[in-house]
């Protein structure tokens, strides 16, 4: 399994501690443990921001930079080792683990973090931290800073600027290292034979949960431990609607079934679309539309490389859908006309993309300055366009009602382009109807 390596966990902790003021320090929790119901809990999943500077797997922890501190920069208060509670719920790394492991300088049970954390913050002229993210947190930070301030008549002196952290931090997340990308490739390696495996699969008379289930199937087997979302497997009139996660319609001929699924590994997300017809053969509507979206998917991965803006590969998705939807005759009207009046929306509501990362819908700003970010070597981001002509949509002839195509890919941004990671999965009308018929051919 490929992970990232130690190093660049520390480096990225310099990094972020290089842009921090002058006699500072950075303070961020661990994500909490989600309870399911009763005394059940959810499947523990790292805070992103957390994983990135640290890659310990642990709850109840945090983590602290004090860049210039004389005995260590980076301490980590974390669990202490018990061998009860690893009993029932697995191993922890300890103190001693956090160091050795997990490169911390210095380490401290997290049950003395009322003790020990005000020291470290006093004197510190600036505070850095994920406010707002976690209320929870944010009060126990002010609990630490009112006990500075009780002792100010002592001499403490408690910090006087409090500083997001949010803003560093997720401007470096937006470039992706090659360790990064080589997770990201895996990730869509392995949610590619995902969606192949659904592909093989579908049939007539199966359910939307059975191809999820060949995902699920797929994704653990490659080593995922959970999909990196919600996994949607919209078939027929469930095609048209956007986040559909019911997943429990029966699959019927004659109808296209769209599935949007990844895993992610190590933290890092894949994000992919197809859409296939259940029968295996697409209807000539439902080729003619999916052949516009496909289209419209080229012309945007043509415009994405370093010094071309985030919006224009949405800009050309646009352009190709609307002139292909007056060729079928779905819009009226003059295409750059249509563009301006947004007519387009009633099909095509959504944006091409968005970032792609620690999160599926990655940290990073779009604009900056009011102006469209541009792109950079290391962006990682979705190229999604789609076309829904909803099932009740009386402005357009029967035959093109309840289609629902979309397609997305991921790519990281090159010095002459762009890397598409989830070429594994084929794409084509011709490609996508040569995998399905072979299938049934073996399966018969």
């Amino acid at each position: 399994m490929i992970h990232i390596p130690k190093s660049e966990y520390s480096r990225r902790r310099k990094a972020l501690m290089a842009q921090m003021e002058p006699n500072s320090i950075a303070i961020l929790p661990a994500a909490a443990v989600a309870i399911r119901n009763r005394d059940v809990e959810h499947v523990y999943r790292q805070d992103s921001d957390f994983q990135y500077l640290s890659g310990f797997p642990e709850p109840q922890a945090v983590l602290v930079l004090i860049p210039g501190r004389v005995h260590g920069e980076y301490i980590l208060f974390c669990r202490e080792r018990n061998a009860e509670r690893e009993l029932w719920d697995g191993l922890r790394a300890g103190q001693e683990g956090a160091i050795r492991d997990f490169g911390a300088d210095d380490a401290f049970p997290i049950t003395d973090i009322d003790d020990i954390l005000p020291g470290l913050i006093e004197g510190r002229d600036r505070v850095y931290s994920a406010m707002g993210s976690n209320p929870e947190f944010d009060r126990h930070l002010m609990e630490w800073i009112n006990v500075i301030r009780s002792k100010a008549n002592l001499g403490a002196q408690p910090p006087n600027e409090f500083v997001a952290l949010d803003h560093l931090l997720h401007d470096m997340r937006l470039y992706k290292s090659a360790a990064e990308v080589k997770v990201m490739r895996e990730a869509a390696r392995i949610s590619a034979r995902a969606h192949v495996r659904a592909m093989q699969a579908c049939r007539a008379g199966l359910h939307e949960f059975s191809l999820e289930a060949e995902l699920d199937y797929e994704f653990r087997k490659g080593g995922a431990k959970m999909p990196a979302y919600g996994s949607i497997v919209a078939a027929g009139r469930n095609s048209c609607i956007l986040h559909y996660q019911q997943n429990d319609a029966l699959l019927k001929d004659g109808d296209l079934v769209l599935i949007d699924a990844g895993c992610e590994i190590d933290c890092y997300a894949s994000d992919i679309t197809r859409t296939f017809p259940v029968s295996g053969k697409y209807s000539a509507e439902q080729k003619a539309i999916y052949e516009l979206v496909l289209a419209s998917q080229e012309a945007a991965f043509a415009e994405i490389a370093p010094n071309k803006n985030w919006n224009q590969a949405h800009e050309a998705t646009v352009r190709v859908i609307t002139a292909g939807l007056v060729k079928l005759g779905l819009l009226q009207g003059d295409v750059d006309e249509l563009i301006a009046s947004e007519a387009y929306k009633a099909f095509y509501m959504h944006r091409a993309g968005h970032w792609l990362g620690m999160d599926v819908h990655d940290v990073g700003e779009y604009k900056v300055g009011g102006e469209w970010r541009v792109l950079e070597v290391g962006m990682a981001l979705t190229v999604e366009p789609g076309i829904y002509i909803a099932p009740d949509n009386q402005n357009v002839a029967k035959k093109w009602r309840g289609i629902g195509v979309r397609i997305e890919d991921d790519v990281v941004v090159t010095k002459t382009g762009c890397e598409i990671l989830t070429g594994g999965v084929p794409k084509t009308v011709a490609e996508i109807e040569a995998l399905m018929a072979a299938a049934r051919t073996q399966a018969a």
